[in-house]
């Protein structure tokens, strides 16, 4: 059986998740004191800080998926700038359904 990484071993642990889910909100309440400063900071901070916690959290989970199902356009973005793995899979079998129609 496969040994299991530390940072699993740590996710399993219910202090460590809310821990790791506090810090997300931290970092989701610094983006947005940050944003109207030059640079990229907000774009940077703000999908780390989401994606602690929606690693951590089944509430937030829930409320992300309610919040991309009342606005697509901007769930897309969302999983474009967090670099989710699930979008990409999406857009790709889009652009392959929109091809097949295309035909």
């Amino acid at each position: 059986m496969a040994e299991r990484s530390l940072y699993q071993r740590l996710r399993s642990n219910a202090q460590v998740r809310l821990s790791l889910f506090c810090l997300g909100i931290l970092l989701m309440v610094v983006a947005v004191i940050i944003g109207p400063l030059p640079g990229p900071g907000f774009l940077i901070v703000f999908p780390v800080g989401l994606m602690l916690c929606l690693q951590n959290s089944a509430w937030a989970k829930r409320r992300y998926v309610r919040f991309k199902r009342r606005h697509p356009r901007y769930g897309g973005w969302a999983d474009r700038v967090m670099r989710r793995v699930s979008a990409a899979r999406r857009r790709a079998r889009e652009r392959i359904e929109s091809a097949l129609d295309d035909d």
